[in-house]
């Protein structure tokens, strides 16, 4: 077993041609997060505020639903996250950081 993995025990499902929970669970993961996206182009293009405001509200359902079914998915042991070493966060940090910099400078 691999240290650095953060994740849960898995559940198991049953295997074969047909489809099972965390295929479903899967699916509709992948729905969410392509309606995310499309719901992110449609709020920077939203002609006006009424429009940006349903579409606000739509996503705001849509990703609350996302990070639920993730976390779903995290808690039956179907997603395993790879913990980063310290040093790589700190120089994407710092990379960051100095991107924020220059733009602000």
């Amino acid at each position: 077993m691999n240290n650095n993995q953060i994740k849960n025990q898995k559940t198991e499902v049953p295997t074969g041609v047909e489809l099972n929970e965390k295929d479903y669970i899967n699916s509709l993961l992948s729905c969410l997060k392509e309606m995310t996206k499309n719901y992110t182009v449609a709020l920077t293009e939203a002609s006006n505020e009424a429009l940006y405001q349903e579409f606000k509200d739509m996503f705001d359902t849509y990703i609350k639903l996302q990070r639920e079914t993730y976390e779903l998915m995290f808690r039956k042991g179907w997603y395993v996250l790879e913990q980063a070493e310290g040093a790589k966060v700190g120089a994407k940090y710092n990379t960051l950081n100095q991107e924020f910099t220059d733009l602000n400078g």
